[in-house]
C-alpha cells in the first residue's frame, strides 16, 4: 500500500449528504475482486447519461475537476452495504482524501486499508473546506497528515483529529498484511520452536 504522507491536489466538491456506497460503485461493477480498472465506474450513474456519454454537469466530468485528488462530499459518506469496492473505485480514479463531517464505519474503515485517508470535520470547517473547493482549477488543498493539518488555497489551515494507529498504518503504508509482516521475526521464531517441540506435526 503507498504511503499516505502529504497531499496536494484539486479538490472536488460534492456537497450531497448519504451518498451511499451503491452510489460510489453501482452493483453492475461488482463482478470483479480486483482493485484496477473500477475509477471508470466511480459514481457512474451521475457520471454518464443512458446513452453511456459524460455527463457535463457532474462534478468529476468538469475539466477543473478531473483530476481531482481530494473529495469534499456531504454529512454520512459511504453509507449502505459494505463493499470494499468503493474505496477501490476512489482509488483508482485517484481520490486518496475524502473530507467530510461523517462516515459509515464500515466504508470508514475499509478507506484506511487502501491507503485513502477519510477525514472527519466540523460542519463549519466542511463549509469553509466546500467554498474552497468551488474554486475550479484553483481549488488546490493541502493534506498534512504528520501535522494532522488541511491548509487551503489562501493559506487557511484546518486541523483535524485521527486515531493514532491508523494514521500509522497510513503513514507507514500498512495495510493488514503489512502489519502482519511487521511481526515476520516473531512469527517465524515461533514457527520454528513450535517444529522443534513437536516433530511428529512437520
Amino acid at each position: 500500500m503507498d504511503k499516505f504522507v502529504k497531499l496536494t491536489g484539486v479538490a472536488a466538491p460534492l456537497p450531497v449528504v448519504n451518498i451511499d456506497t451503491d452510489m460510489i460503485i453501482p452493483k453492475d461493477y461488482l463482478k470483479t475482486i480486483k482493485r484496477t480498472g473500477l475509477g471508470k465506474g466511480l459514481f457512474a450513474e451521475a457520471r454518464y447519461n443512458e446513452d453511456g456519454s459524460e455527463n457535463p454537469d457532474f462534478v468529476l466530468n468538469k475539466p477543473a475537476y478531473r483530476d481531482a485528488k481530494i473529495l469534499v462530499a456531504g454529512d454520512n459518506f459511504g453509507c449502505g452495504s459494505s463493499r470494499e469496492h468503493a474505496p477501490w473505485a476512489l482509488l483508482d480514479f485517484g481520490i486518496r482524501c475524502v473530507i467530510s463531517t461523517s462516515f459509515a464505519d464500515i466504508f470508514y474503515n475499509n478507506c484506511f486499508k487502501n491507503g485513502i485517508l477519510p477525514i472527519k470535520v466540523s460542519q463549519d470547517d466542511l463549509d469553509k473546506l466546500m467554498d474552497d473547493a468551488e474554486r475550479g482549477s484553483n481549488a488546490i488543498l493541502t493534506v498534512d497528515l504528520e501535522n494532522l493539518e488541511i491548509t487551503g488555497p489562501d493559506g487557511g489551515s484546518i486541523k483535524f483529529d485521527l486515531d493514532e494507529f491508523k494514521r500509522h498504518c497510513l503513514l507507514n503504508g500498512l495495510d493488514d498484511i503489512g502489519l502482519t509482516m511487521e511481526k515476520g521475526k516473531a512469527i517465524d521464531e515461533f514457527e520454528k520452536k513450535n517444529a522443534a517441540s513437536h516433530p511428529w506435526a512437520a
